[in-house]
């Protein structure tokens, strides 16, 4: 088997008492979807964070190219410019427009130009559908422009993989398709991606790989059809039976 993009082996994380990760791996090939699924509370972000060492595992190791990148002494700056995340929340820089939010760091970080890296950004906002928006602050657009803009600023340092962290759940249900569009184009275009999310039709859609986690465990994996279509465990099935209920509740 090729060595895949982005693995994690059996990774454990605590606070304090309390364990949040209990042996958790997995493996991402290049271009591969894989989607993370499961209740809240079971170490979805937690993970996440994990994989680009905005959190330290406990135990376990953290592999990008077959590299160990986890281990003492690494550069975190260096790894999280390679593994890529798009968070609940957007975090911008409200002061900052959305060009320059996208330009900052490819001057900082990756040494750019100023004008080198404005015509980056510009791209990649016309890529995400908010190029119109290029002069608007944070506080001028809405949910949705505002997390395609934190996708076009992820997407400027050209990382190997894009981690998404719930990027649709802060999002009022009139934007999340905006945003599900754009991830959809990013997979069509072999972007490589590891996604926590409660959209299951998203997940259904574009996952070459589903986990499903609870208590800090992978407790199922396999193909979206698999999992979310014939689980084998009573815990998936019961998730998925709540997803649904919710989903389908009249508000």
């Amino acid at each position: 088997m090729n060595t895949p993009v982005l693995e994690a082996r059996g990774l454990y994380k605590h606070f304090g008492a309390l364990e949040v990760l209990r042996g958790v791996d997995l493996r991402v090939a290049k271009g591969e979807v894989v989607v993370v699924v499961g209740p809240s509370g079971c170490g979805k972000s937690t993970f996440l964070r994990c994989l680009n060492l905005l959190e330290r595992p406990t135990a376990g190791e953290v592999l990008l190219d077959g590299e160990v990148i986890s281990g003492p002494g690494v550069d975190a700056n260096r790894v999280r410019q390679q593994v890529g995340m798009v968070f609940q929340r957007f975090h911008l820089f409200p002061h900052l427009n959305a060009l320059d939010n996208v330009a900052l760091a490819p001057q900082r970080v990756l040494g750019l130009s100023a004008e080198v890296a404005r015509e980056k950004a510009v791209g990649l906002l016309e890529k995400v559908g908010v190029g119109s928006r290029q002069l608007a602050h944070p506080q001028e657009m809405s949910g949705g422009e505002q997390q395609r803009v934190a996708i076009a600023r992820a997407l400027a340092m050209e990382p190997e993989v894009l981690l998404f962290d719930e990027p649709t759940s802060s999002l009022d249900p009139e934007w999340v398709g905006e945003v599900l569009k754009t991830m959809h184009a990013l997979v069509e275009e072999g972007v490589t991606m590891v996604v926590v999310t409660h959209e299951m039709g998203f997940a259904r859609e574009v996952a070459d790989a589903v986990l499903f986690m609870d208590q800090g465990l992978v407790v199922e994996r396999g193909r979206p059809e698999e999992v979310l279509g014939r689980p084998q465990h009573e815990r998936t099935r019961l998730f998925l039976k709540r997803i649904l209920r919710e989903n389908h509740d009249p508000q």
